[in-house]
């Protein structure tokens, strides 16, 4: 089925990517990342000793604080601080800095679409800057399902408000792993076989999810080599981009 975009894209395109690296001096790591319009930037500051309330004093706590553009913080975003938190929680080794807190402040710079997979790749680059041991690497999708039947991805904001259904998609980067002795394989499967975390919204159908999924995952690899290239230089303030 033919799917006309306004940008031109085709169904399965990504829009230009661009990260960059070490860009706030007073956090322990920073990160932007920008899909087309939508621009986060996130700030890493940790691990500083102690936990939250209601946290395992045992276990590294991962803090997310999320700033809109403009405005006060409302139900969307508290979600979106939810599924961020435990995206990283799963990602991150949190057994090496017990009893500490590691911040993660993400600031929305602008908005038109796919803001949550943004800021989760913004975080991933963010933590990297910051040295805070991780199990792998992580990429963020976003799949939307058309009224009628078909799938895009990264879409605009405008593109986001015209579908019925949507989904998160969240894949490890096992290229990346940070630890050697971590096993590639998650329950018999390579581990970029596997998906870290998977948010709907709106009817879809199973065999309708399984298409996202599909996509999702192939688009996952574009992704994954994009933030390996950007996170392979260190310089300072280091920008990469990709179209």
């Amino acid at each position: 089925m033919e799917v006309d975009r306004t940008d031109g894209r085709t169904p399965n395109q990504l829009r230009p990517l661009a990260c960059s690296r070490r860009i706030l001096h007073r956090a322990h790591g920073s990160a932007s990342w920008s899909q087309g319009d939508t621009k986060v930037l996130v700030a890493v500051y940790g691990p500083k000793a102690g936990t939250k309330k209601n946290e395992n004093p045992e276990k590294a706590c991962i803090e997310v604080v999320w700033k809109p553009k403009t405005g006060q913080i409302g139900k969307p975003e508290r979600e979106f601080e939810m599924i961020l938190k435990r995206t990283l929680q799963s990602i991150c080794v949190l057994t090496v800095n017990p009893n500490t807190t590691t911040s993660v402040i993400v600031q929305v710079v602008h908005d038109d679409g796919a803001l949550l997979p943004c800021a989760i790749n913004a975080a991933c680059a963010a933590l990297v800057d910051a040295g805070i041991p991780m199990k792998h690497l992580a990429v963020a999708i976003f799949c939307c399902l058309a009224e009628s039947g078909y799938v895009i991805l990264d879409p605009t904001k405008l593109e986001e408000q015209k579908m019925k259904a949507f989904v998160y998609l969240v894949f490890p980067n096992s290229i990346l792993s940070v630890l050697p002795e971590v096993s590639s394989t998650m329950k018999g499967e390579p581990m970029e076989h596997g998906i870290i975390t998977s948010v709907t919204h709106g009817a879809m159908s199973e065999n309708d999810y399984f298409l996202c999924l599909e996509r999702g995952r192939a688009a996952s690899a574009k992704l994954s080599d994009f933030l390996r290239r950007s996170l392979q230089s260190k310089v300072p303030g280091d920008s990469s981009k990709a179209g």
